[in-house]
């Protein structure tokens, strides 16, 4: 008897790569739907208070850097060998008299340039991942090649606003060198605004000098085109790495995204409101810092949380404890005034499996409700941030479509309201060939480009293929049809003229 996989794999892949519904290309979400509250005024304003607390008596280190201390001291701050206890308001007032409560990332295309904050929503890539991993080969080292793929990749689809910034880590380059080519192929394989690179202040220099090829000084001077991701160590540390990057990048005007990461019951205490409390404080004196290194940098209000196994100490995703974190700290990034980042299809989970789903699908959503501007770790993420997933890519920008649908809220204009068509069929027929319905049907409803909706004996006779296999079959194709955005030829070789002068001035090195 033939067999019926065989038989059926050329129609289960023209169905797995049928067209991806129509969308509109918006280059950033606006939302029309409010955010979700979990604490009133009083819960907030305690959460708040306690931050205060903790900055004025237990203080923030800034490790290693005596310019640092030195603006600290002279913004009022007390200053105890490299603890920073900071006056009470000092922070707040820091930031709200100078800090954006919103601002565009302008990318070289000037149609993909995004609003970060106020009622945006702008979806990345996940970011940071050392290993990649797809149906064929298994999971891997990443390479510059991988990371290129899914900088196409992120450019390929409209649910993805942005190009992100480590998608992998090309481990097949020297460490000191692969920020010149990762933020090269940012540069040259997508037109949609990018992060900069924060592993060393010299690099963010480097990300700097890079954009200024691109846009022109005057114009970074001016303007933002970078954002980049400051992370503080958990708890109560700023260490040196990361605070030269960031005086780099606000020295300059461009975004720094003050983000915390907190593993609560290892990097923060177990409960909701002590997490959140440090989360507060400690992206509030972050973002203060960047107004003491230029007022009016730019700045993002970060949150990274997640919970952690009792019996392992491994990191856990997609548990309603971080979830509720997440919301009292986006309330608080509102009150405060200044846009707000979160995470991001997150999930524990090694392959791209219904674990990997229901995670990551739990993580969206709650993000989504809680109001964030910046969505780092969109799409790709799998075994807790150490692998970027081609499959997951696909399923998870899937869910990004969903998104964009559901942040559009509810159509109310005479069209939505549908009474023609209510009048037109009446009661006990059905509107499958009504004015309406043939009006709307192509943008009616989102279609996923993943998901299996037939009946089971088409399924069976399309090759009885798994989500996963559907989007290994989408991600092929859509590298396969990428096309280049254009670039001035004589940007691309200053570019790469840069590059190249850079790497041959310092040797290779594996740190």
């Amino acid at each position: 008897m033939p067999d019926r996989k065989k038989r059926g794999g050329g129609r289960a892949a023209r169905q797995a790569l049928r067209s991806a519904p129509v969308t509109k290309g918006v280059p950033f979400i606006t939302r029309n739907v409010p955010c979700y509250e979990v604490l009133n005024e009083e819960g907030l304003s305690l959460i708040e208070n306690n931050a205060e607390t903790i900055l004025q008596e237990i203080g923030v280190e800034f490790r290693g850097d005596q310019e640092a201390l030195d603006l600290w001291k002279d913004a009022g701050a007390d200053i105890d060998g490299e603890r920073v206890r900071i006056p009470k308001g000092l922070c707040k007032k820091l930031v709200q008299d100078s800090a954006p409560p919103e601002f565009i990332q302008h990318a070289r295309n000037p149609e993909r340039s995004v609003r970060i904050g106020g009622k945006h929503t702008v979806l990345v890539p996940s970011y940071g991942s050392p290993f990649v991993r797809d149906l064929e080969k298994g999971r891997r080292y990443a390479t510059l090649e991988d990371f290129q793929n899914f900088v196409k990749l992120a450019y390929s689809t409209p649910y993805l606003h942005h190009s992100g910034g480590t998608i992998c880590e090309p481990v097949d380059l020297p460490v000191n060198k692969r920020h010149l080519d990762m933020v090269y192929s940012h540069m040259r394989f997508s037109d949609k605004p990018f992060m900069g690179s924060v592993t060393a202040p010299e690099r963010a220099q480097d990300t700097v000098d890079m954009s200024k090829l691109l846009f022109g000084e005057e114009y970074l001077q001016e303007n933002t085109v970078i954002v980049s991701l400051i992370n503080a160590n958990s708890p109560l540390v700023w260490d040196q790495t990361m605070l030269g990057a960031l005086k780099v990048y606000a020295s300059n005007n461009q975004a720094c995204l003050i983000s915390p990461f907190c593993i609560s019951g290892a990097m923060s205490p177990v409960t909701i409101a002590a997490t959140s409390a440090q989360l507060y404080a400690e992206a509030l004196s972050g973002m203060a810092f960047a107004q003491l290194v230029r007022p009016g940098a730019p700045v993002i209000f970060g949150n990274f949380s997640s919970s952690m196994s009792m019996q392992s100490g491994a990191p856990t995703f997609g548990t309603p404890e971080p979830q509720l974190v997440l919301y009292v700290v986006a309330a608080l990034a509102r009150r405060l005034g200044v846009p707000f980042r979160s995470g991001g299809g997150l999930n524990s989970a090694k392959i791209a499996d219904s674990q990997a789903a229901y995670e990551a699908a739990n993580t969206l959503q709650h993000a989504m409700l809680a109001g964030v501007n910046f969505m780092l770790h969109t799409a790709g993420w799998l075994e807790g941030g150490l692998v970027m997933g081609y499959e997951k890519f696909i399923m998870d920008v899937d869910q990004a479509g969903m998104i964009h649908n559901f942040l559009e809220g509810v159509d109310l204009s005479e069209n939505g309201q549908g009474l023609e068509a209510l009048r037109e069929i009446g009661p006990g027929q059905h509107f499958l060939d009504c004015d309406h319905t043939r009006e709307n049907f192509e943008q009616a409803f989102f279609r996923s480009s993943v998901a299996d909706n037939n009946s089971f004996e088409q399924w069976e006779a399309d090759g009885s293929m798994d989500t996963s296999q559907r989007a290994n079959l989408l991600w092929k194709k859509m590298l396969d049809e990428y096309e280049m955005p254009p670039m001035d030829p004589a940007v691309d070789e200053a570019l790469r003229e840069f590059v190249r002068k850079r790497k041959e001035s310092f040797p290779d090195s594996n740190y």
